[in-house]
């Protein structure tokens, strides 16, 4: 008796989506991503115009005075919807949680230097409300942009900038054994220290522009390209010769997560100084407006990180931020 097996090759009626096709065409499948952010806000049939904003419709382009012929322009570089995002972050965290353990098993911090425990409490500590306050702003863009490719990308770094600042505020506890002296000392210092209270002028200010776009570049392209490659790198390094490889282990998630985020801000950054003139100028006018204000906030906290160096290192880092925006045709 013999058998015949064969094989058959069913081809789907439809490849994706209808709203896909359109954008897309319809001679491949879709990706997941582009299944989870492409067209999915809503466009047309809303019954009123928000309560507390009777100027502008929820989803509104004129929020901000970037102009765009379609929204859906910039991709996200890394890909992530919801399923990708989550694998990846779990991953990060499986890390950060064995260097968390590892540390506090082997009491690790008791081989740190007591210079180099007061410098991560003098600077480091205090960083939770910068996160607190990055969280509250990406918040907001997700809030007010427009697309639902932005408003993926906003929460997603709203719920980073929630998990930087729990793993700062670890690592003030591990300093204490799980006591909350310098996360006590380090509020006090952000709401009364003067070397911080140019910045948290600054980020308090940032809560209240109007402009949703503006802010994603002060937030996400302007502090976070000064604050963390001087702190989060170059002051980790400093603290590193001095005896303070353990705090490298414990911020390792902050140091893969910039390194990542960049890529998107670049990609953002190009696609829209690409759209127009108009849109470049804005673009180059905000980088010059936030970058200056922000490296005179930033001058007093890196003098205090890195001593008379501390100027330089910061014209230094700021450089290289204007430097990797020119290069997407921002510049200033």
């Amino acid at each position: 008796m013999s058998i015949e097996i064969s094989a058959k090759s069913i081809t789907p009626v439809r490849l994706a989506y209808g709203n896909l096709e359109r954008r897309f065409g319809d001679k491949k499948p879709a990706s997941r991503y582009q299944e989870a952010v492409y067209d999915i806000q809503p466009t047309t049939n809303f019954q009123y115009r928000p309560l507390w904003d009777k100027n502008h419709d929820i989803y509104d382009v004129s929020k901000t005075a970037i102009v765009m012929e379609d929204w859906y322009s910039f991709a996200d570089p890394r890909q992530y919807y919801y399923g990708s995002y989550t694998i990846a972050r779990a991953k990060q965290q499986e890390v950060a949680e064995h260097n968390f353990a590892f540390v506090d098993k082997r009491d690790l911090f008791d081989a740190v230097p007591e210079a180099v425990k007061q410098a991560v409490r003098n600077i480091l500590i205090p960083l939770r409300h910068v996160e607190w306050a990055a969280n509250m702003n990406n918040c907001q863009i997700t809030d007010e942009c427009y697309g639902s490719n932005f408003s993926s990308v906003g929460m997603f770094n709203a719920m980073d900038r929630l998990g930087m600042a729990q793993y700062v505020t670890r690592i003030g506890l591990l300093l204490d054994g799980n006591e909350e002296a310098t996360l006590d000392a380090a509020k006090q210092a952000w709401m009364e220290a003067p070397q911080w209270q140019g910045l948290r002028h600054a980020i308090e200010d940032m809560f209240v522009l109007d402009d949703w776009f503006e802010l994603m570049v002060a937030q996400n392209f302007v502090l976070d390209g000064l604050i963390f490659p001087l702190l989060y790198d170059r002051f980790e390094k400093k603290l590193t010769q001095e005896g303070g490889s353990t705090i490298a282990m414990l911020t390792e998630f902050m140091d893969d997560w910039y390194k990542e985020t960049v890529r998107w801000t670049n990609a953002l950054a190009k696609v829209t100084a690409k759209e127009s003139a108009e849109n470049q100028a804005l673009l180059s006018g905000w980088v010059a407006k936030w970058t200056d204000r922000l490296s005179v906030a930033l001058e007093p906290i890196a003098i205090e990180a890195f001593g008379d160096d501390g100027a330089n290192e910061l014209v230094e880092v700021k450089a290289e931020l204007l430097d990797r925006l020119a290069k997407q045709g921002v510049t200033v």
